[in-house]
């Protein structure tokens, strides 16, 4: 029987998850190590009563709140699945087969999955020595097939941002109708003050989006919630390529109840800056703005023998052929990979 199956799936990576093990200290995935407040787990444990009804599809409340929280307005702001989904119906809102999309690399490993499950085609551009986005080539890799670009800020794996001045000059460089997506999924560990916030770079330019996420600094990973913002041609066009109920409600109540103990949550990323700093300088890593630290290798061989070697030691962390990825959270948890680093001779 011959099946009716892309023969191209084949080429598509695989999203490789960080490891987990039960004995083990898992700083491979970028979560945080505390849980929700109580406030948020009283609001999602009375969401559990009705999960017998569909969630609300427009999930209005939250969008709501959303449009509060970041100053815009109803129809400029929309949930997903996590900011993953909502990369991949920005890229199912703006390409068809033989489309490009350009990003960093190395950076957020989905994003060419993103592009090739739609069909389109994944255009690489290496990152600088300094491990940063090379906006004035990814501005000279635009063609006439580029629909879409990725800059991830900060950075994921390597943690480093761009200049206000590097994407005001890389935006005038882009042409009008391909649309930018301003990646800010570890936004609130940010303390550069020079580097561009979606918020206010939505104003500017009609073909940006921005896109955050609960996973990480709201401590929600597990709910898979994230948002968009921008252009509502653009809010609305990702809409239409959404999953049906594809936010569900007890996603929704724990998000909406987070906003509305912001203040409260984002305290605590301060101490995930005083460690990551304190991870950066004992190990040698890049300076970071996001809750991990990134240690470049010199061969994928290195980057794999740091990773084991610290697995040995009881700590997980996330391995690329480039370097490797380090989850910062608190101080405990900061000893105790800084005593592993010291045991395997790094």
């Amino acid at each position: 029987m011959s099946l009716t199956i892309r023969k191209d799936l084949g080429n598509i990576p695989a999203y490789v998850p960080g490891k987990r093990r039960d004995d083990a200290l898992k700083l491979s995935s970028n979560e945080t190590t505390l849980p929700p407040l109580e406030h948020a787990v009283a609001a999602m444990a009375e969401a559990v009563a009705g999960v017998n009804r569909y969630p609300d599809m427009s999930v209005d409340g939250l969008k709501k709140a959303l449009a509060a929280h970041l100053k815009v307005s109803y129809d400029q702001v929309t949930c997903g699945c996590g900011s993953s989904a909502l990369c991949q119906q920005l890229v199912q809102a703006t390409c068809r087969p033989g489309d490009e999309v350009i990003f960093a690399w190395r950076s957020f490993e989905a994003y060419p999955i993103f592009a090739m499950v739609t069909g389109a085609t994944p255009v690489t551009v290496p990152l600088t020595k300094e491990h940063t986005h090379d906006l004035a080539a990814m501005a000279a890799a635009v063609t006439e097939k580029t629909k879409l670009i990725f800059v991830c800020n900060p950075n994921n794996p390597t943690g480093t941002t761009v200049t206000k001045k590097q994407f005001t000059d890389f935006m005038a460089a882009i042409p009008d109708h391909v649309v930018v997506a301003l990646d800010e999924a570890y936004f609130e560990y940010v303390r550069d003050t020079d580097t561009p916030v979606a918020t206010e770079e939505i104003k500017k330019y009609p073909n940006l989006v921005g896109l955050r996420t609960f996973s990480k600094a709201y401590g929600l990973a597990g709910l898979r919630v994230g948002y968009a913002f921008g252009n509502p041609e653009i809010i609305s066009a990702m809409e239409k390529c959404s999953l049906p109920f594809g936010v569900n409600s007890i996603a929704q109540a724990g998000a909406v109840a987070s906003l509305e103990a912001t203040d409260e949550l984002l305290a605590r990323t301060e101490d995930t800056v005083v460690e990551r700093t304190r991870v950066a300088e004992a190990i040698g890593a890049v300076p970071s703005q996001a809750n991990f630290v990134w240690y470049p290798a010199t061969t994928p061989e290195e980057a794999k023998k740091v990773a084991d070697s610290l697995a040995a030691q009881g700590v997980l962390v996330r391995c690329f052929p480039e370097g490797v990825r380090i989850t910062v959270t608190v101080a405990p948890e900061s000893t105790t990979l800084l005593d592993a680093w010291d045991k395997v001779g790094k």
